[in-house]
């Protein structure tokens, strides 16, 4: 699968001073975006009106859906932040 990441998210990566890593573990949804491994922890999140997933690096949060065999990342940010509701 292909994975393609908002520009947001990208400023988001150039600002952060683990950019190589974060970008593995983005990289890595490429092979199966639903599953948590070694390394890759993912889950499903709910209340949102269609199927979103949040993929944890360390204190790196990233927000993504699947569609049409493509991983779409909409959002990045660290976790003191949180999540919006609705979105």
């Amino acid at each position: 699968m292909q994975v393609q990441v908002h520009p947001r998210v990208k400023n988001y990566l150039d600002e952060s001073g683990e950019k190589e890593r974060l970008k593995e573990g983005l990289a890595r949804l490429g092979d199966d975006p639903f599953t948590s491994r070694s390394g890759l922890d993912v889950k499903k999140l709910k209340g949102k009106t269609h199927d979103v997933y949040r993929l944890r690096i360390g204190e790196h949060r990233f927000e993504y859906f699947v569609e049409d065999g493509t991983v779409w990342v909409q959002n990045a940010f660290r976790r003191e932040r949180g999540y919006v509701q609705g979105r």
